[in-house]
């Protein structure tokens, strides 16, 4: 499991087949990006921030609220949700480039009693906390679905990472969940790690994860609009805010843009994510030996990739129904053949994202305001991600 499987665009094409890039057209069709980004009835949506950049051309948009009408700026911010996860990735990697922390040394290691015995009898890896190959239970599993009122309410609730961990593995007037298969055996999307991850942040550098990532990638990439859910209590999206919507069980739609989270909950601007990525692929956040694990997916014994678990987050591209994500990443392919690493994210009342080709020709960074519920890369965007990159 310790293999790794480095997937460079160019190894990629090689490696799986996938026809190479074909030229990129000729200039970006800025009419053509607004009507991709225009609300549609069956989108889901309220409304769109969005930012593009191909081939040195750069285009950025937005579509207003169209539940109250209100113009929504380009600058808008939004909640990212797991787009956050890169940032805990690249604090890990960077704690491991210092020598504070192994990456193929045992979380029972660092954490000793978190998980218990008799439940998770196996060793998992640091790295397969980050690169979804743990087997570990998911959030809350096993949880009555909440009723939409329900969660209206619980978006409001502020849960440290002790918290968040102790909700799921010592659940109350259910039984407690145990591992979903032998680490490193295959893939399958699991955000429960990452709160350990956040836990294991914290206990390292014996800091908030809000210093963590304020110090080690906010700060020195001065991404000054983007900013930390602050300890204990509910807060707003700051102004100007992209609007994101839940309906309540009155059929309602609430406006979400208050919420409590997590340690690891950000708001930000589509600038802020693509300057993030740019950097996060051009070096400035990463030594050499530690970029290499953003662009490898986890393989087997026999080198190939782990087999995916069954559900829709690798279901496409050259390596369908097996890994798909690296750490702190994923791979998505545009249909020229190019590959697309990123992260998408998701709070309630949101759907966000950021995607970049490994030579940053090609990049974007959305955020939808929500008004039902999406699943996967809401229908807007990939209507926006077809006009920018296949036009």
């Amino acid at each position: 499991m310790r293999r790794i499987l480095a997937l460079s665009l160019a190894a990629t094409v090689v490696a799986v087949g996938v026809a190479a890039p074909a030229q990129a057209a000729a200039g970006l069709d800025r009419s053509a990006l607004r009507a991709a980004i225009a609300v549609r009835a069956d989108d889901g949506a309220s409304g769109v921030v969005a930012r593009v950049h191909r081939d040195g051309e750069a285009w950025r948009g937005a579509s207003g609220d169209v539940v109250t009408g209100r113009r929504v700026s380009p600058d808008a911010r939004f909640r990212i949700g797991s787009v956050s996860k890169p940032m805990d990735a690249v604090i890990l990697l960077q704690l491991a480039a210092e020598g504070r922390v192994d990456l193929d040394q045992s979380v029972q290691h660092y954490l000793p009693g978190l998980l218990p015995q008799d439940r998770f009898p196996d060793a998992i890896s640091v790295r397969q906390l980050l690169n979804h190959t743990s087997g570990l239970p998911r959030d809350s599993e096993g949880a009555p679905t909440p009723t939409p009122d329900e969660e209206l309410r619980s978006r409001l609730d502020y849960l440290t990472f002790d918290q968040a961990i102790q909700r799921t593995l010592h659940p109350v007037g259910r039984p407690a969940p145990g591992a979903r298969f032998r680490p490193g055996t295959r893939q399958e999307y699991n955000s429960f790690g990452y709160r350990i991850a956040g836990k294991l942040i914290e206990t390292i550098t014996r800091h908030p994860y809000q210093y963590e990532v304020y110090t080690r990638i906010l700060k020195p990439l001065k991404l000054r609009e983007t900013a930390v859910t602050m300890p204990g209590a509910a807060a707003p999206v700051p102004r100007p805010y992209l609007p994101g919507y839940q309906q309540a069980g009155d059929g309602k739609l609430v406006d979400v843009n208050v919420q409590g989270g997590l340690p690891s909950s950000l708001t930000s601007t589509t600038a802020d994510l693509d300057r993030f990525v740019t950097a996060l692929f051009d070096g400035r956040l990463l030594r050499p030996a530690q970029a290499a694990e953003l662009f490898a997916v986890p393989t087997g014994a026999d080198g190939k990739p782990l087999p995916y678990a069954d559900d829709a987050n690798c279901n496409v591209g050259p390596g369908k129904g097996t890994a798909c994500f690296s750490v702190g990443l994923k791979y998505v392919p545009l249909p020229d053949g190019t590959l697309l690493w990123g992260k998408t994210g998701s709070d309630p009342g949101y759907r966000s994202g950021v995607f970049a080709s490994r030579d940053l020709t090609r990049r974007v960074a959305y955020s939808v305001g929500t008004t039902a519920p999406v699943d996967g890369i809401p229908p807007v965007i990939q209507r926006l991600a077809f006009t920018a990159f296949n036009g």
